[in-house]
């Protein structure tokens, strides 16, 4: 399969774009980035230098993507998803100077593999989200979630777990516990707490 980048995507020298992969208007692909197989990226997403984006990955409209979020295979990320990547965020230092990339500390975030997260969530920095969990649209996610959990609110709560399907099979989440879907044809288990 081609890749297809839209006329008006900027694709900077340096970035690794996977094949099948599509981007689409207004997407900016920063130097370093490297983007697997088989992706879609809606208008105007961001993807900055040196993120590492998976395979089969959906990205819809104006999300951007900044340095330290790594993006596993089969992450779908709904319109306006923001993700942070500084906890402590200023314009200037304590002498009214600009701030400049030496004085902020990167906060490295995680998404695994299968992770949904719903449209205008926020993901703040330096967390890992566990693979097939479920990010309720709108939601402000502060903590690591755990894999299979269902999370929504704010701030973020774990609510239930979800099967890989995406069927909500549990409004409790038990760490270490065996589920089934309802068509009896997903058996999965949830990590033990950690």
């Amino acid at each position: 399969m081609s890749t297809f980048i839209h006329p008006t995507a900027i694709v900077e020298d340096g970035a690794v774009i996977g094949a099948g992969t599509k981007i689409w208007h207004f997407v900016h692909v920063r130097r370093g980035a490297r983007i697997g197989d088989n992706c879609v990226f809606g208008k105007n997403v961001y993807i900055d230098a040196d993120v590492s984006v998976g395979s089969a990955v959906k990205i819809q409209n104006n999300v951007s993507v900044y340095h330290g979020v790594e993006v596993g295979d089969g992450v779908f990320l709904g319109p306006h998803v923001c993700f942070t990547n500084d906890l402590n965020p200023r314009a200037v230092n304590p002498d009214m100077t600009l701030r400049s990339e030496s004085d902020w500390v990167l906060a490295s975030t995680k998404l695994s593999r299968g992770v949904s997260v719903g449209a205008n969530s926020v993901i703040v920095a330096g967390i890992t989200i566990g693979e097939w969990a479920l990010i309720g649209a709108g939601s402000v996610v502060t903590r690591t979630v755990p894999a299979y959990a269902l999370v929504y609110g704010n701030p973020g709560r774990i609510r239930g777990v979800v099967a890989p399907t995406g069927e909500i099979v549990s409004k409790k989440y038990e760490f270490g516990a065996e589920y089934v879907t309802a068509d009896g044809k997903v058996r999965f288990r949830t990590p033990d707490a950690p």
